[in-house]
């Protein structure tokens, strides 16, 4: 089955959205990555997939000990549901300015293993002054940030964990700083990480 994971923008969201991000224009409104000076290769489109749900965490960054890190390998697109984007709603202050984030160790794990595309359900893994050093420091690793995910537990129907084909497919703009795009997931039957709620 096939689940959009791209966020829906209505002329009201985007109005918000631009009027509470200064850089939610174009390029980074909705579903989208920052460019940070590379092309997005084309064998990015199609990545195994995996989605960790980290909507328990609170009060705290995002840690490695957090989710299953054995099962990441090399080129997986990661994806992170916290269920931010579901509480706030896109486009509001909060939701910009409060989201959860990745702790700078665990994104050092997941770049030394390799992944091509690290995907979260708020605008960025991390905040405010380091939402772009940290993109490019990932960029710089061939590693993608894609930002405003959602659909999340849809893929995961309740585990805490989930495998997936995952596609991603930037609009084919130039020269801009990013790239929205449409992210499309697709979880067969049986396709958990073997991880379980209690």
């Amino acid at each position: 089955m096939l689940i959009d994971l791209t966020v829906e923008v209505t002329p009201k969201a985007a109005a918000d959205a631009q009027g509470n991000e200064k850089k939610a224009l174009a390029g980074h409104l909705g579903t989208h990555f920052d460019v940070m000076d590379r092309e997005f290769p084309l064998e990015y489109v199609k990545r195994k997939g995996l989605v960790f749900d980290v909507s328990q965490v609170s009060g705290r960054d995002i840690e490695s000990g957090d989710i299953f890190l054995d099962r990441v390998e090399a080129g997986m697109f990661v994806a992170f549901f916290t269920g931010f984007l579901e509480r706030t709603g896109y486009g509001t202050p909060v939701y910009f300015k409060e989201h959860p984030q990745l702790s700078d160790e665990l994104i050092d794990r997941l770049l030394d293993r390799g992944v091509s595309i690290i995907g979260i359900d708020c605008a960025g893994i991390r905040r405010g002054a380091e939402h772009t050093p940290k993109d490019q420091y990932c960029a710089d690793r061939n590693t993608f940030v894609v930002e405003n995910l959602c659909g999340l537990s849809r893929l995961l129907e309740g585990d805490m964990a989930a495998e997936a084909t995952i596609y991603t497919f930037p609009v084919r703009f130039k020269g801009m700083t990013g790239l929205p795009c449409r992210v499309v997931g697709e979880r067969s039957a049986g396709s958990s990480a073997g991880c379980h709620r209690q």
